[in-house]
């Protein structure tokens, strides 16, 4: 996976958020808006907030009493304004043992939508590391299940079929980070072998669009998408510029929403993923989830803009 440019430092550069983002951002907290927009996982029909939160590099702490209290305000701010999905995997360092140490002690910890990954060769091995993020996320039943970056997904998800067959796993996925991915990504998705494809979005790497989205709508896959910020350099391509004034009409008040709003506007996209550890960029992210999507109109004037910057 590419080295990642963290949010924290890139609104560093960019400055603090907004008034008018912290304001949107009370109110939503307050329950003055409606709840979070939420699509169907095909075939169950079971609904998912349409933005989440991904641990890679976040979630890969220490001991450190004031990153845990962190990151317990960002899954309770999370639960507040209606997120569910958390996305680990066992190549990200402590995430998944930190999930579910934290999680273990919220109340609402099963109101989450817990996501990870296998990342290993062989059946075996497959099966023991699987079973190793089941006893770190403190979980009996993983709510999904993916093959991490393609590697071994044959073995794996013949493992994974009989897992969901017996309850152990309720939804089985693939994932990639890169676009290279994306041509056998499709060609899985359209062997109906999974419920879910992880891939890589954004405003600027758009390649998904080209016809990886639209096979998994039309086979019944659902989406999460992941490097919504193409790794934090969205925003340095942004620093010091504003948000363009018809941004207002599509219930964008902020960068990372810009961004977010985006993908959100592909009937396709289930949920998104942003990863963070602070609690203001967490709120932010969460207000992508509601008001207005771009239309048709919307999305080529965001594109416009963000290519001429």
């Amino acid at each position: 996976m590419k080295t990642e440019i963290s949010r924290r430092k890139a609104m560093m550069q960019i400055g603090s958020l907004s008034a008018a983002v912290l304001l949107n951002c009370e109110n939503i907290l307050a329950g003055n808006q409606q709840i979070m927009l939420q699509r169907n996982i095909p075939g169950t029909k079971e609904k998912l907030p349409v933005v989440g939160l991904g641990s890679w590099i976040q979630f890969d702490i220490g001991e450190s009493p004031s990153e845990k209290e962190g990151l317990t305000e960002v899954l309770t701010n999370m639960n507040k304004l209606g997120g569910k999905v958390i996305d680990s995997s066992p190549m990200y360092g402590k995430a998944e043992q930190v999930i579910g140490d934290l999680t273990a002690g919220l109340d609402f910890n099963n109101n989450f939508f817990y996501a990870t990954k296998v990342w290993t060769t062989g059946k075996q091995s497959g099966i023991d590391q699987m079973n190793g993020s089941f006893l770190k996320m403190r979980r009996k039943t993983m709510d999904l299940m993916q093959v991490h970056n393609l590697q071994d997904w044959q073995t794996h998800l013949k493992t994974l079929k009989g897992w969901k067959e017996e309850g152990k796993v309720r939804y089985v996925g693939i994932t990639h980070y890169s676009a290279s991915a994306h041509e056998q990504l499709e060609q899985i998705v359209k062997s109906k072998m999974v419920d879910f494809v992880q891939v890589n979005y954004s405003i600027k790497v758009r390649n998904a669009e080209k016809s990886l989205l639209k096979a998994a709508q039309d086979n019944g896959v659902a989406v999460i998408i992941n490097e919504p910020f193409d790794s934090g350099s969205l925003f340095k391509i942004v620093k010091g510029k504003e948000l363009p004034d018809w941004a207002a009409g599509y219930d964008i008040k902020s960068w990372a929403q810009y961004f977010l709003k985006y993908i959100l506007a592909n009937p396709a996209v289930n949920c998104v993923i942003p990863g963070t550890s602070d609690k203001k960029h967490l709120i932010d992210n969460m207000g992508a989830g509601y008001g207005k999507l771009p239309d048709e109109a919307g999305l080529k004037m965001m594109l416009k803009y963000i290519d001429t910057i």
